[in-house]
């Protein structure tokens, strides 16, 4: 083939490639909300740098993340985007010879704002790579290297992970970590295999350890059937799962304009933080008979996630985890699977956070949008009508922004589901390995003291523990200002001989008028909570609204005045009601690490500031009680909880009354 053949089939090709992505991908523009790109943190690097050169200074990143352009610039954007101009800006926080610095700066300038150090209690998220340091340091020190000789172990076997410390009133604090270690001959799961009684302490300012302690030898438990890697396990397998092929032979019913996400009656904005991981925003829904789109959320994430232990011994008494403040729910993000951790339909989107250098990373598949079929909409069978038989039945149709965020033993598969009826679900299913406590017990008949968890298996107890996310949810019902309403079901005797019933139940109402009203514990008696907005009404006169329909209650069963429960103050209560503030944005605080207590929303609440037709925002804690039962060793089956949002007088009417199932597709060669 001559050369100008080559160049001419190769010109061809190149446009017709160029041509089938172009049909199928819209003309991506940076929306103001969007992630910091490569470019930008790269950019951000080199600002930081310019003015702190390495060559005079020690210098980390700890959080580089989009500065929180002002709501009402967003707002006035969405509404005329080429006429309205944001400036892109980084907020950064820096440990910067050993100052905890707090950075603004313009992107577009490309000029540093402002640079203030951080004087309060309380240290910056941590980074991966001084923890990646920080495990490799009991494996070269010498007493360490003595206690795993002395337990007959191999030390090319061990593992160790790091623990944020807590703090325990304590006057002063550095930045410190334990490390704990685990063996893992003969399985990868080696969260079940802890080598128990080592106490180690790492000040991460010097990276060396400066506390070590051997106090007493626990049998390391057993690797047998710990094992989870399939391409490890042997027969006899558990029940066998037939194969589904999926098809969408009309191609996907969503389209994904940079991180701006269309479908059905919905349309949303997907973002990344390096510490909230997923953030959605801007999500309005089309009104079918009003003819226009109508706000619902205008930035929801997971604020914190606070994990106490219950094990107050001193092996165990510190682990009281912050996974967001202190590890980052962004950047303990994982790649998602294709095809496993997501359907074959799902599309994918990436994200980038800077390392502790600066320099920017890539998490390939961060996140997956995907529609999941199968539910029922809604249904009637009418069999009241003489000589007619009526049954119409809607095939239901969502959308799934779907996350997995893995902190050490725990993976959380984190979803927002949207529904074309107008809810929006948010699920959250744990799964992973327990922590497990090494013991000499093999039988529960052998336990004569409090193990504060659950024998799970030989030599291992699953200690008992909690999981409390907070979802900050930024809720615009039909425009900014809202109101929170408490609506009580209470019970009425029937006294005066008007009926023959004795009693019946009705509601009674209230509006939140100060953050004190809209502090509530869900379950304490039947009461349902709205969203609404007192300035638009229906038709019939009702105020627009969301209901928050929460799942489980649960609440900490900590005493406030215990060190970790005032730090997780944020979960006193499942519900709390603020006025927007730009700032408000950790329920722990801004520096979680070692913090006090004194920055959280359980403080800002004190303020007690109105709340009754405002610009609010409602925050809701979703809680797990773990007591783990065998089942959930060696690994944890899924573990679920959640709750929705669900219009109420939103609309008018049922919103999908007229909304069609999909059709049916039929397969070549098979039968009608």
């Amino acid at each position: 083939m001559s050369s100008t053949m080559k160049l001419m089939l190769f010109s061809f090709f190149t446009i017709l490639s160029f041509q089938t992505v172009f049909s199928v991908t819209p003309l991506i523009v940076q929306h103001p909300l969007d992630p910091l790109t490569e470019q930008e943190i790269t950019l951000v690097q080199t600002i930081v740098l310019r003015k702190y050169p390495t060559s005079r200074n020690t210098l980390t990143f700890h959080y580089v993340g989009l500065d929180d352009p002002d709501k009402a610039a967003i707002l006035k954007w969405q509404q005329s985007p080429k006429l309205v101009k944001i400036d892109r800006k980084s907020f950064v926080i820096a440990i910067i010879n050993s100052q905890s610095h707090e950075i603004l700066i313009n992107l577009k300038a490309k000029v540093i704002v402002s640079d203030n150090i951080h004087k309060g209690n309380g240290f910056p998220t941590l980074s991966v790579e001084e923890q990646g340091q920080v495990i490799e340091l009991p494996l070269k020190y010498g007493p360490f290297i003595a206690s795993v000789n002395k337990r007959g172990l191999n030390l090319s076997e061990v593992v160790c992970s790091t623990f944020s410390i807590g703090w325990y009133g304590e006057a002063k604090s550095k930045r410190s970590l334990r490390v704990e270690c685990f063996l893992k001959e003969d399985t990868a799961n080696i969260y079940v295999r802890p080598i128990n009684g080592i106490t180690i302490l790492v000040d991460l300012e010097k990276m060396k350890i400066v506390e070590y302690h051997d106090t007493e030898i626990e049998p390391v438990p057993t690797a047998n059937n710990t094992e989870y890697r399939a391409s490890r396990q042997r027969p006899p397998f558990g029940p066998k799962q037939h194969s589904l092929t999926s098809h969408q032979p009309q191609g996907p019913g969503f389209q994904i304009n940079g991180h701006s996400v269309s479908w059905a009656n919905w349309k949303f904005h997907i973002g990344f933080d390096v510490r909230a991981g997923v953030i959605i925003s801007l999500a309005s829904i089309y009104d079918l008979e009003k003819h226009k789109s109508r706000r619902v959320l205008y930035r929801g994430y997971i604020s914190e996630l606070f994990v106490p232990y219950q094990d107050p011994s001193e092996d165990w008494y510190y682990k009281t985890f912050f996974d967001a403040g202190e590890f980052g729910f962004g950047q303990s993000m994982v790649p998602l699977i294709p095809n496993l951790d997501c359907p074959p339909n799902a599309q994918f989107l990436d994200a980038h956070f800077a390392q502790a250098d600066g320099t920017p990373t890539t998490l390939n598949n961060a996140f997956c949008v995907f529609e999941q079929y199968g539910n029922i909409m809604w249904r009637h069978t009418e069999t009241g009508i003489p000589n007619e038989n009526i049954v119409e039945t809607r095939t239901e149709v969502n959308l799934i922004v779907r996350s997995i965020v893995t902190v050490g033993n725990y993976d959380n598969i984190l979803d927002w589901e949207f529904k074309a009826s107008g809810s929006i679900k948010l699920g959250i299913a744990l799964s992973g390995i327990l922590e497990i406590k090494a013991v000499g017990i093999k039988h529960k008949s052998e336990i004569k003291k409090e193990q504060h968890g659950s024998l799970v298996s030989a030599n291992s107890i699953g200690v008992y523990h909690d999981h409390f996310y907070i979802y900050h949810l930024d809720l615009d019902i039909d425009g900014e200002y809202n109101s929170f309403e408490k609506t009580n079901l209470k019970t009425v005797k029937v006294t005066d001989g008007s009926s023959k019933r004795k009693s019946y139940w009705t509601i009674e109402t209230e509006t939140a008028k100060t953050e004190s009203d809209g502090k509530i514990k869900i379950g304490t008696s039947p009461t349902e909570f709205a969203v609404v907005n007192p300035n638009k009404q229906s038709s019939t006169g009702n105020d627009v609204g969301y209901r928050l329909i929460p799942g489980p209650a649960v609440h900490p069963l900590l005493t406030e005045d215990d060190y970790p429960q005032i730090r997780g103050a944020f979960t006193n209560n499942n519900v709390w009601v603020t006025p927007y503030n730009r700032t408000e944005k950790w329920a722990g605080g801004l520096y979680v690490d070692q913090s006090r207590g004194e920055d959280t929303l359980a403080v800002w609440t004190k303020r007690n500031r109105d709340i009754k037709n405002k610009d609010i925002v409602l925050w809701h804690v979703v809680g797990i009680h773990h007591v783990p039962t065998q089942e959930d060793y060696p690994i944890m089956p899924l573990l679920s909880t959640g709750f929705e949002l669900r219009p109420a007088n939103f609309f008018e009417r049922n919103p999908v009354l007229k909304t069609l199932s999909p059709k049916d597709v039929q397969w070549p060669g098979c039968p009608k």
